[in-house]
């Protein structure tokens, strides 16, 4: 594939939704080598092919973002990974070369729900059945090459859990008769299944750590840090500007007007009130820019003292 490069295209693109939308299509997957097949859903589009179509279509969207926004309305997508879904079902809906058949699919058997098809769709290459996922993993200190030594930020997910997730479960969903019988209404054509998994990994600051097996060396990431070391570490740059980044915020990175920005005292505030929250707080550090806005240069989870909780 030859897609558009998201550090050359993000700074052009200034509605919040727009790059949200760029990131998910642009961004690397956390994994170049996983359990089972990874397919880019864009892999048989067009704009693959001619990726200076699909930069033209992101920065007119990005003057024209309505339809975006009327989009995203139509669902209540609170939940982070219910948003990048709908994010792909936009562009996919868009995409030339490419026929969206059906989107979160349930599948059910004598009243139970079996699970559901993210993505179906047709391409030059076939019918493909696509599983989406976006994904925040927090590196323990020790053996991090192990899937299971990456938590997600409230410490239940692990990657480990997701793949097998993914590939025992999700993936085989299509094999299953109750699907297949939908199915067959939708296509007659042979049917792969892959995943596309996004997000970013983030390492221990006070500990060398490395990716785990199978990472794809373009990964995004950040580091992350327990509450109460924040003072040490924050005082090797007192000049620095970070703030609290709002989860359904956590895709591309943070771009904020000046009057978005925080003052010290505000930060300093926020801190002392969430010191014993059991949550952990997603942060980015900001630099000034020539345009005036405000742009996220590394990010850092701070975790409570007793993170990991089991």
């Amino acid at each position: 594939m030859n897609l558009p490069c998201l550090g050359d295209l993000l700074p052009s693109l200034q509605h919040p939704a727009v790059r949200d939308l760029a990131w998910a299509l642009l961004s690397p997957p956390l994994l170049s080598e996983a359990p089972a097949p990874q397919r880019h859903p864009l892999t048989a589009s067009r704009w693959a092919e001619q990726p200076d179509e699909l930069t033209d279509w992101l920065r007119l969207l990005d003057t024209q973002p309505g339809v975006l926004e009327a989009w995203l309305a139509q669902c209540n997508v609170r939940r982070l990974g219910l948003y990048y879904e709908r994010l792909w079902q936009f562009a996919l809906c868009q995409a030339p070369g490419i026929d969206l058949l059906v989107a979160n699919l349930p599948i059910r058997q004598g009243g139970q729900t079996l699970g559901e098809l993210d993505l179906l769709l047709r391409d030059q290459e076939g019918v493909h059945h696509l599983e989406l996922a976006v994904k925040f993993y927090l590196g323990l200190e020790g053996d991090s090459a192990r899937h299971d030594r990456w938590l997600g930020p409230g410490s239940h997910d692990r990657l480990d859990i997701k793949l097998r997730r993914l590939c025992d479960h999700q993936l085989r969903l299509p094999s299953e008769p109750a699907a297949q019988l939908l199915l067959s209404e939708l296509t007659s054509a042979q049917i792969s299944s892959a995943l596309w998994l996004g997000g970013y990994l983030f390492l221990p600051v006070a500990n060398a750590c490395s990716a785990p097996v199978g990472a794809d060396p373009r990964h995004l990431g950040g580091r992350w840090l327990r509450h109460h070391d924040w003072p040490s570490f924050a005082g090797h740059d007192d000049r620095a500007t970070w703030q609290p980044l709002p989860r359904h915020a956590w895709l591309a990175p943070a771009q904020m007007p000046p009057d978005a920005v925080w003052r010290r005292p505000n930060f300093d505030r926020w801190l002392s009130e969430v010191e014993g929250q059991r949550q952990a707080k997603m942060l980015v550090r900001l630099e000034a820019q020539s345009n005036g806005h405000w742009l996220e240069q590394e990010r850092l989870f701070l975790v409570p003292r007793a993170w990991p909780a089991h």
